[in-house]
């Protein structure tokens, strides 16, 4: 069914679907980047973090060790110059999950948000 908007009404239903959708978004995106990031003990899973505000969703993990473990950059040398996790984890995850994030989850979830009002 159509949802049917008056015009002086647009502004709000789509400043309401964006704050919804921006929150729907970070929190897939966080639920997303724990299920990839590789973790013997579960602390560098556990430690990402989560701001949502009304129109910015960040996410960050707060391991000293996590930029090497997630985006291959800043290898410590034990690793003797190769990339190398426990689970096969490919290099920069969350901007790969960040595109796809972008081009299926948000359009689909933006339709919907809308319709339901």
């Amino acid at each position: 069914m159509t949802r049917k908007i008056k015009v002086d009404q647009i502004d709000d239903v789509f400043r309401d679907a964006i704050i919804k959708l921006v929150k729907k978004t970070t929190l897939k995106w966080t639920i997303l980047s724990k299920k990839a990031t590789p973790s013997i003990t579960n602390n560098l899973r556990g430690s990402w973090q989560t701001v949502i505000k009304p129109y910015e969703g960040t996410i960050f993990n707060i391991v000293e060790y996590a930029e090497p473990v997630i985006f291959g950059t800043s290898l410590p040398p034990s690793w003797k110059g190769r990339y190398r996790t426990t689970k096969n984890t490919i290099k920069g995850f969350p901007l790969l999950q960040a595109k796809q994030l972008t081009a299926q989850y948000i359009p689909t979830e933006l339709a919907k948000i809308i319709r339901r009002g």
